[in-house]
């Protein structure tokens, strides 16, 4: 299968973010003293970033598709044909009995055309392609 028909999820690019960089060694030195001071804060209210994405990934398994539907009943019984010997008789065969059409013509490409009229087989017959 192609990748362009693949989800977004499926990506052999990756999917962390790279290294980020910032416009001087301050900037850096906030940003590291911003994270130390979250973590701090996070570990004061006892929520452990680590062990929730842990136990997030452990529950997000593989897909486990439903069971498939059984009936209860294993057997069912089918119509007692012996008994009842239902007959059909044929049906009367279709015969056109009008007086209207005059006969069949091929117009182009094995065209079955109705004629209704001799005037009409005249058309027809000069017609072409």
């Amino acid at each position: 299968m192609s990748m362009h028909l693949e989800r977004p999820s499926l990506t052999t690019t990756g999917k962390k973010k790279g290294k980020q960089k910032f416009r001087n060694a301050e900037q850096a030195r906030r940003a590291r003293q911003l994270k130390d001071e979250w973590q701090e804060l996070l570990k004061r209210h006892g929520i452990e970033q680590e062990a929730k994405k842990r136990a997030r990934g452990l529950t997000a398994s593989a897909y486990k598709a439903p069971a498939p539907y059984r009936r209860e009943t294993q057997h069912i019984a089918s119509l007692n044909s012996k008994d009842s010997c239902g007959v059909a008789t044929k049906a009367p065969e279709k015969v056109y009995t009008g007086t209207n059409i005059v006969g069949i013509a091929t117009m182009h490409k094995s065209n079955a055309v109705p004629v209704f009229s001799s005037e009409d087989a005249k058309d027809i017959a000069k017609m072409r392609r």
